[in-house]
């Protein structure tokens, strides 16, 4: 079977590597400039030197027995470390937060910067259309792994029934504040929670596996960022420095080495009551945290069990049944596991 996989995050690329392993024939495309997703790592070339940042989730917990496997292997590959200043089950990835899926996503051959803005029914497969007119097909199924407002827009034109999950899954934003000094900073805590603006703050260097310059990363509660979303980053880079320098117990910090913001439109959703999207009759999947919650383990159980379900189809197509055409309503929509 042919798949063309639309986003390598966490649950694309779970998703894509369970179908690897079934022997489909998976391309996947990401507009995005190397993995990760929401667990992606900022790496800046400063005069001072190279800087990294973990600006997306900030670590993972691994709670489901499948889940909590494949960590553990990930871990014996050198992938992933406990970080227990965040909890007693939480991990990151090392020496970067997105290390396990840069490995999966050069075992895929994921096609970085390549933005998907189309996808096409086309003889009873799918064709994809990028944002510099190349156009790339047929495939058998498609799978769409991308934020739900995003989703939406791949989803609307085929299965009126998934677009509506999609539309209820919306999402709250989340300003990200990057910045490097010179020196260490006086906070007393390598980690604080719900201060101020501040819903997160963390000494990025503090994390297992890091080193190099005093680094953290800021990040605002969904309301603060909604309320703020379109003013500039120079602006609120500024605002969330000033709660830094609250919990260092100073009115101002010294001026910052690196100082950048990072505005994620789309950062935590509440859920829309299923674990994975599949229509059937079309070949048509959708997968994500949007569909189970906002954590890097739910993306990943939505992309598996997106994976077993397309199962049955790469079967027939193997066995050279054919697959009926037409619109399946309700979309096959797979409740949330217990």
């Amino acid at each position: 079977m042919r798949v063309v996989v639309i986003g390598a995050g966490m649950a694309g690329l779970a998703c894509a590597e369970a179908l690897a392993d079934r022997g489909c024939a998976v391309t996947m495309f990401d507009k995005g400039r190397g993995p990760g997703g929401r667990m992606s790592t900022r790496r800046v070339e400063t005069p001072a030197g190279r800087l990294s940042f973990d600006h997306g989730a900030q670590y993972f917990t691994a709670r489901d027995p499948a889940f909590l496997a494949q960590v553990r292997r990930w871990q014996g590959e050198g992938l992933v470390a406990p970080w227990t200043l965040a909890g007693e089950d939480a991990w990151v990835g090392t020496p970067a937060m997105n290390a396990p899926l840069a490995q999966l996503a050069a075992r895929l051959g994921v096609r970085f910067a390549h933005h998907v803005m189309g996808l096409v029914r086309v003889g009873g497969g799918w064709q994809v259309r990028l944002a510099d007119g190349a156009c790339h097909g047929p495939f058998d199924a498609a799978v769409v792994a991308v934020p739900a407002e995003q989703a939406l827009a791949f989803l609307g034109a085929h299965d009126l029934a998934m677009a509506g999950r999609a539309i209820a899954a919306r999402s709250q934003p989340c300003w990200t504040v990057l910045a490097a000094f010179a020196a260490p900073l006086p906070v007393a805590s390598d980690v604080v929670r719900d201060h101020g603006a501040l819903a997160w703050a963390a000494r990025n260097g503090a994390k297992p596996g890091r080193e190099g310059a005093e680094t953290w990363v800021l990040q605002a509660g969904g309301s603060w960022s909604a309320a703020r979303i379109e003013v500039e980053p120079e602006q609120v880079a500024r605002l969330l420095l000033a709660e830094l320098a609250a919990l260092a117990g100073s009115s101002q910090l010294p001026e910052p080495t690196y100082l950048a913001a990072h505005r994620w439109r789309y950062a935590m959703s509440a859920g829309a009551a299923a674990t994975a999207l599949w229509n059937p009759v079309l070949g048509l999947g959708a997968c994500g945290d949007w569909l189970l919650g906002p954590r890097v383990e739910l993306a990943w159980l939505s992309g598996r069990a997106l994976a077993r379900r397309m199962q049955t189809r790469g079967d027939n197509l193997a066995r050279g049944q054919p697959v009926m055409e037409g619109m399946v309503p309700g979309g096959g929509i797979e409740p949330p596991t217990p």
